[in-house]
């Protein structure tokens, strides 16, 4: 559709940036936290640990200040489980909780809305051991963690998202470092009964939210990445629409519906994987009620049909943003219309359009973006800059399709790229960068972590202060 007639986005448009906890706090062991999953992982061959990162922990203030200077209107970040419970349950760190409570009052005094991702890929390692998500208790585990934190922040904090990547946990795990597949005979069985135990926590969070905290809004934050038939053979659009159900429609339907998507179940089925569901499970869930939705969008998929009986091995997903195959079901196909990043990813800001699009259609909730950017290996200039040309040139692309979408009739309340400040990725380090602001410091050489406004912070500052009308 051509759009001739322009509205503009709303004038209380939240305009931000992520991060993580794991990625960009660092002092991962220190203060009181306690190990996560991503504390006990192997990390991948040439890239640093994580008792660094880029030093948010001690350097919040220095870096909040320089999103106020960017005009940020929110911050979206997540509070890292172990830091605030170090065994996941029961005794709570002070120290963790003082700490996000100055990190929520600095972005305050800047008038930046945080946005508070409650669990983002760090499961406290504590209860990893006990089986993680697999047991029934995690569920109350989660809700425990959660009082908790609308206890401590709930009075200041009004844009909550309660689990980051939910369906990247179930379909990659293994590759991001929060499932622990040894000895496991029916992976399907033991991932979606894990996620049927998020869902239900995830659910529980939400009503318990707004019985707690009356005004503040709640919502999911899975990776959404439409899904496209390779050709317009009638078999590739049925494997396209599997690919869509069981990467994306589950997820949301559950958040949104409280059920479970009708393909995905068949194919639970297929894989002797249903999970065990008690009594009331179903009802809980219908009550939850998410006020908006919040989804990272990095790029679309596209599948072909795929017949095949023989199984995949764990290596043929390389990460999150792979379809792989799934025999029988779908199989990955390599779009020859999309450019893609020097780390394989393909560029799509018209799906980004198409995915909004399709979950409005959908879901009729306003939506925040989560993520969305481009990581790349900037230099830093002897005179302390960073031209990063591509990422502007990447992130204007995406916004535009978010100006059209919000002028088809879609509710866009915010935009918030990974990342805000240089971190550590989950799978290439700290040398692939995404953010506005540059850390000084290499792989393994710390140097001095200092920050440097790149090319990107000030075309954003502009786009922030025009409301995205100005995005040369």
């Amino acid at each position: 559709m051509v759009i001739t007639k322009k509205h503009g986005l709303p004038e209380n448009f939240l305009w931000g940036a992520s991060t993580s906890a794991y990625q960009v706090e660092g002092a991962n062991l220190s203060h009181g936290k306690g190990p996560s999953v991503q504390d006990i992982k192997t990390v991948p061959a040439g890239t640093s640990e994580l008792d660094v990162c880029a030093d948010f922990y001690h350097r919040y203030a220095e870096d909040i200040a320089l999103m106020a200077e960017m005009g940020f209107k929110t911050f979206r970040f997540s509070i890292a489980w172990s830091r605030v419970l170090p065994e996941g349950t029961g005794r709570v760190n002070q120290e963790g909780i003082d700490f996000y409570n100055n990190v929520i009052n600095e972005c305050l005094k800047y008038g930046i809305e945080p946005l508070v991702t409650m669990f983002h890929f760090d499961l406290p390692a504590a209860l990893e051991k006990k089986g993680g998500w697999s047991r029934r208790e995690s569920v109350d585990e989660f809700v425990e963690f959660a009082k908790l934190l609308y206890t401590n922040y709930g009075d200041r904090v009004k844009y909550w998202l309660t689990i980051n990547e939910q369906n990247m946990l179930t379909l990659v795990g293994d590759v991001i470092g929060t499932c622990n597949m040894e000895g496991v005979t029916n992976k399907y069985k033991k991932l979606y009964q894990e996620n049927h135990h998020m869902l239900l926590a995830q659910a529980k969070a939400m009503k318990l939210l707004h019985e707690m905290c009356p005004g503040a809004k709640i919502g999911p934050a899975p990776n959404i990445s439409l899904v496209y038939p390779a050709t317009c053979k009638p078999k590739d659009v049925l494997a396209a629409q599997n690919f869509n159900a069981i990467r994306n429609w589950l997820y949301l339907d559950m958040a949104v519906y409280g059920r479970y998507n009708d393909l995905v179940w068949k194919f639970l089925e297929e894989h002797d994987a249903i999970p065990v569901i008690e009594a009331g499970d179903m009802d809980i869930m219908a009550q939850a009620k998410p006020d908006f939705i919040g989804f990272n969008y990095y790029n679309t998929a596209t599948v072909e049909w795929d017949d095949s009986p023989v199984a995949v091995t764990d290596s043929e997903k390389k990460d999150q943003q792979s379809a792989g195959i799934e025999p029988g079901v779908y199989k990955a196909y390599p779009n020859p219309n999309l450019l893609r990043t020097e780390f394989g990813w393909e560029i799509d800001p018209d799906g980004f359009r198409a995915t909004i699009r399709e979950m409005y259609s959908r879901y009729h909730l306003p939506m925040i973006v989560t993520e969305n950017g481009l990581g790349a290996y900037d230099k830093l200039t002897e005179d302390g800059k960073v031209h990063d040309d591509y990422r502007i040139e990447y992130l204007r692309k995406h916004i535009e399709q978010i100006k059209l979408a919000a002028d088809e009739g879609a509710e866009m309340m915010g935009y918030c790229p990974w990342s805000a400040i240089d971190l550590v990725s989950t799978h290439e380090g700290i040398t692939k960068r995404y953010g506005f602001i540059y850390v000084n410091r290499d792989e393994f050489d710390m140097k001095d972590l200092a920050r440097y406004r790149k090319d990107s912070f000030y075309w954003y500052k502009k786009v922030i202060e025009t409301n995205g009308e100005d995005l040369s």
